[in-house]
């Protein structure tokens, strides 16, 4: 459905971008067919974190609204989008094939429902194709995945995924502020502190469908999601 300048949007399909001209104009098409498929007025933001390839280009040309976030970082790219967005709800994926934008239809439903608040996706449940992540990452993201279900006390078991959802209200009483990819903790953390409806729904992760080098650090990025649970109540 084509999207005029003054419908109220119903749905925010943000994707932040590095780099990654080769698969973001696909990531695009996939969540404008959904929106199309499934007859919802909504809008495809991608913003770009300072990539110095076409992504910004290819994003334009299948139909994605463009945002820059100078400042780096995992969670400066979403704040950014989630401050522009219109959608009376939101779905955050990454704009690398790994998610699978055709099929929003269940997180979109259980969010619409107004039964819940935020909606995790959690790869484990609904499978990690061959080659879509690393051993290593698997057994971290487990484990600090129980970290933080004793420390924040969900019953979240992916707290990494990087497909998830959630309502404008659920957005501003969160009030988000991580700079990086500890802001995946985060959310959760400030979903379960002002006492939002958490629920996770099984979503695939699929292998990237180029080749491509992964921006996680394994180290780094767990030991800050880590000190985040270690610090923040």
């Amino acid at each position: 459905m084509e999207l005029q300048r003054n419908d109220v949007v119903d749905l925010s399909v943000i994707m932040p971008c590095l780099n990654e001209e080769t698969t973001v104009g696909i990531s695009v098409l996939e969540a404008k067919r959904f929106l199309d498929e499934h007859d919802i007025i909504g809008e495809v933001i991608v913003v770009d974190n300072g990539s110095t390839d076409l992504s910004v280009e290819v994003a334009k040309q299948h139909g994605a609204l463009v945002l820059s976030e100078p400042s780096r970082g995992y969670g400066n790219a979403l704040r950014a989008g989630f401050r522009n967005a219109r959608g009376r709800i939101t779905i955050m994926g990454d704009c690398d094939t790994t998610y699978d934008f055709l099929n929003l239809g269940d997180m979109y439903a259980l969010l619409n429902s107004g039964s819940w608040d935020l909606v995790v996706g959690n790869r484990y449940a609904g499978g990690i194709e061959k080659g879509a992540m690393p051993v290593l990452h698997k057994l971290g993201v487990r484990f600090l995945s129980y970290c933080g279900r004793k420390r924040y006390g969900v019953t979240v078991y992916d707290f990494h995924c990087g497909l998830r959802g959630f309502t404008k209200q659920a957005c501003e009483k969160m009030n988000l502020e991580a700079e990086g990819m500890e802001f995946a903790t985060e959310m959760i953390a400030k979903a379960a502190k002002n006492h939002l409806r958490i629920t996770e729904i099984p979503v695939c992760l699929r292998k990237c469908q180029h080749n491509r080098k992964s921006k996680l650090r394994t180290f780094r990025d767990g030991m800050r999601h880590l000190m985040y649970i270690l610090s923040h109540t």
